[in-house]
């Protein structure tokens, strides 16, 4: 079981903004917040599982996916991102080549990394040919 993931951000203050508004659907909210150290924790359910760091040096941009409680949590958690300033790299919907029931959603955050929020508790429609 992973306790916890770190994302490099370049800039704390401008990513702890971004972050709050994005991971927000998705049940997150920031818990520790340690400017000191240039670092958060947001807080889902009893673990601060999702954590922001600034790094000084280049960022190398990763993929981190949240789970989210239903397809409109997807949706706003998208919709929420693109207002907050990040970038869309894949609107919600389902993605059967995935498994038949993965619904997500992704945006870049303004460093280039890819947060993802997932549902997996329908299954896609199935196409209906007249």
């Amino acid at each position: 079981m992973i306790e916890h993931v770190s994302v490099p951000v370049s800039d704390y203050k401008k990513s702890k903004e971004f972050y709050k508004k994005l991971l927000a659907p998705a049940g997150y909210t920031l818990y520790r917040d340690m400017d000191e150290w240039k670092a958060g924790g947001f807080l889902e359910g009893k673990s601060t599982s999702f954590w922001i760091v600034e790094k000084k040096n280049k960022i190398m941009p990763i993929h981190v996916a949240v789970g989210a409680a239903s397809k409109e949590a997807v949706q706003k958690f998208h919709a929420e991102g693109l207002k907050a300033g990040g970038k869309n790299n894949g609107k919600p919907g389902f993605r059967e080549d995935y498994g038949p029931n993965y619904y997500a959603a992704f945006v870049l955050d303004p460093d280039g990394n890819n947060i993802e929020a997932c549902y997996f508790g329908e299954k896609a429609p199935r196409e209906v040919i007249p």
